[in-house]
């Protein structure tokens, strides 16, 4: 199709996850995006493998170079960051962490990204204590990143995990203190309930990339134009903040066939294009 996006859009393989990480990266290159975030989330994509040693770093490396994208950031996921960890489970996290920096470094890319705790809003002890631990977690990883030149990011608003909502979020990143940034998920904020213009007034700042994906309140998983998103006014807001980073769209969608993926990507890469 080779299609004409803004530059600043790129697209993640999560869109694309149903496909084996070579096809999808030709597929996403072949609608005409030059960049990528690239899934690792276990059991949603499993574009890198979870255990990744050497060579899976080296594999994964060499199969993203040879698809000419660029990466903007890493989506993974290490395990709960609010659960407490015995000796064997903290050094499995180590490693875990260090390769996924070590797979960032070696695709050039911006960031790493990790969750906001686990897939459940109730806390595994106190929300104070869950908050504290998440925080301490992704700050201890932010040190792991910055010294291979990697920033550490955190999709801080997730509806389906421990920070589900914009006071959560607004909880966690009063806690990491600015070491982290901020992934913005539109989808994520209106299936809270929230208004992502809220969330930019709050958050500007600290927002370091944003997810594209449509919602309704209860669901996250909907193409473009099939929710309650309204992007014109959110990337409006955006860009009043002074938020001049990059944009992807995340179709991890449940309301279109993997056929029609590759179409609605496009439809939605010119429509988004048009916004920002």
């Amino acid at each position: 199709m080779n299609a004409t996006f803004h530059p600043r859009l790129g697209c993640s393989t999560i869109s694309f996850r149903h496909q084996p990480l070579p096809a999808a990266l030709q597929t996403i290159a072949g609608l005409g995006f030059t960049e990528i975030d690239l899934g690792a989330l276990p059991g949603v994509c499993d574009h890198v493998p979870y255990v990744l040693d050497e060579v899976a770093v080296a594999a994964v490396a060499a199969t993203v170079a040879e698809s000419g994208l660029t990466v903007r950031s890493i989506n993974g996921d290490v395990g709960d960051l609010n659960a407490a960890l015995d000796v064997a489970a903290r050094a499995a996290r180590t490693a875990h962490v260090e390769a996924l920096v070590a797979l960032a470094a070696a695709t050039g890319s911006r960031a790493l990204v990790l969750p906001c705790g686990a897939l459940s809003h109730d806390p595994l002890e106190s929300l104070d204590i869950d908050l504290d631990r998440v925080a301490t977690e992704l700050i201890w990883a932010a040190g792991i990143s910055a010294s291979a030149g990697v920033e550490l990011w955190t999709e801080s608003l997730h509806f389906h995990r421990l920070c589900f909502d914009i006071d959560r979020a607004g909880a966690l990143t009063e806690r990491v203190e600015g070491r982290v940034g901020i992934v913005m998920d539109f989808s994520h904020i209106v299936a809270s309930g929230g208004d992502p213009v809220e969330f930019v007034d709050r958050f500007g700042p600290h927002i370091a990339h944003v997810h594209i994906r449509d919602a309704v309140p209860g669901d996250i998983n909907l193409s473009v134009g099939n929710g309650a998103v309204d992007f014109g006014r959110g990337l409006k807001a955006l860009a009043g903040a002074g938020y001049h980073s990059h944009f992807a769209l995340e179709l991890e969608t449940r309301d279109i066939t993997h056929d029609e993926r590759p179409g609605w990507a496009v439809q939605t890469g010119h429509l988004i294009s048009e916004l920002i």
